[in-house]
């Protein structure tokens, strides 16, 4: 039983994790939107979720080319459950999860056809794919 209180207590002990679990929340969410909201490489959401899927927090469904991830109700971890019955009463003050509750609305307010091209990039000035505009961006 130790070793399922360890993943759990490893995985909320990052902080992008935690941004993770708290910006799902709500509902579920695609790969492409987490990165999106945490403007990280896929490469590194990836793993986050995966560890947070490993620890039994997470979930995840597979729709056509797209993964889905939403927290667990699964009990294929006991101490998962009250972890997550935690979380959802703390950080909600917090200036960082706040930020992210608001890009989570930004969003959700694009097609996941358009988010998955460029959304790493959606909050930030860095370059997009060759090939796409800013303005086919700003259209959607």
């Amino acid at each position: 039983m130790l070793e399922f209180f360890e993943s759990v207590s490893r995985s909320i002990a990052d902080t992008t994790r935690v941004r993770i679990l708290k910006m799902l929340e709500p509902g579920e969410l695609c790969v492409c939107q987490v990165t999106a909201i945490l403007g990280l490489a896929p490469a590194t959401v990836s793993k986050h979720l995966t560890l947070l899927k490993m620890a039994g927090l997470l979930s995840q469904r597979k729709q056509g080319r797209w993964v889905f991830y939403r927290l667990s109700s699964h009990d294929n971890n006991p101490y998962a459950p009250p972890v997550l019955g935690l979380m959802q009463n703390i950080l909600d003050d917090d200036p960082v999860i706040a930020e992210d509750k608001t890009r989570l609305e930004k969003v959700n307010a694009v097609p996941l056809e358009t988010l998955c091209g460029d959304g790493r990039y959606i909050f930030t000035d860095k370059p997009r794919r060759k090939g796409t505009s800013a303005a086919k961006h700003s259209a959607s």
